[in-house]
């Protein structure tokens, strides 16, 4: 993704805070047993965010009793966060580019990014997570990957609209098994700053009505980045293949991915 595209996207997804919060699904629990296991992280462990949305991953976390930091780059989504989080003392949010955002001197025991790494500068993202944790602390990041599965045959039908609608789809796309997603660590040794990572991957199905699902879209950069007129023209072309072929509901498979790494110079 070049540096233009990604900040381009990026910034989509605050114009639809509400929506977001309203219809992206949260993480299996099993991420939070897991990434208290693979950290060591206690009540009193401070944690920073970065990119927390509307807060679907500080809420689990807040509600164990973390202290948490989270940069949030867009307004809108850190208000959502902030009404969802009020509760929680325990918890800032702080509007900034996590790029930007100069660090604390009180370094973190734990790293966390929950589908947002990847939107961040891969020139400063690994040195600049490396730099906010003590020695002993870690970098966790959740991915979420859309898989085969739930309900096949619409996923194979819909590529239609996809070519119809938007020019950059490749013909004949399919969603991947989840034993096509591999456990990507090469950013991390790369980077020389991370220790080995241990990889935990989760699979759920959750069924969605058409307009469920078509709001799900809504959130979606790449179709909130679509001209109005073609996205308009896709989400019509979806929802009429959900109504008419497949009963008004489809079921969606998604693969949930956990790394956690150590910085380096610290055994597990």
């Amino acid at each position: 993704m070049t540096e233009p595209n990604r900040e381009r996207l990026r910034q989509t997804f605050t114009e639809a805070a509400e929506l977001y919060d309203r219809v992206r699904p949260g993480y299996p629990p099993a991420v939070f047993d897991d990434l208290a296991e693979l950290t060591g992280i206690t009540p009193d462990s401070r944690i920073l965010e970065i990119g927390c949305g509307t807060g679907q991953a500080t809420l689990p976390l807040a509600a164990r009793g973390y202290r948490i930091t989270t940069v949030e780059l867009g307004a809108r989504m850190a208000a959502a966060a902030r009404r969802n989080l009020a509760g929680f003392p325990g918890v800032e949010i702080v509007v900034a580019a996590f790029e930007d955002w100069p660090l604390p001197p009180e370094p973190f025991g734990l790293v966390l990014a929950a589908t947002s790494f990847h939107w961040i500068d891969p020139a400063i993202r690994m040195t600049k997570a490396a730099d906010a944790l003590r020695p002993s602390g870690a970098l966790a990041t959740v991915s979420t990957h859309h898989i085969a599965g739930g309900s096949t045959g619409f996923f194979a039908e819909v590529q239609d609209c996809y070519e119809r609608f938007d020019p950059s789809t490749p013909p004949g796309l399919r969603l991947p098994p989840a034993t096509e997603i591999p456990e990507d660590h090469t950013e991390l040794d790369a980077s020389g700053r991370f220790g080995p990572a241990l990889f935990r991957r989760y699979e759920r199905e959750l069924t969605y009505s058409t307009r469920e699902y078509l709001d799900l879209l809504r959130t979606y950069s790449g179709h909130r980045a679509l001209p109005a007129a073609a996205r308009d023209g896709l989400l019509e072309c979806i929802g009429d293949l959900i109504d008419r072929r497949h009963g008004g509901r489809v079921t969606k498979r998604y693969l949930t991915q956990l790394s956690v790494a150590r910085r380096t110079g610290c055994q597990w």
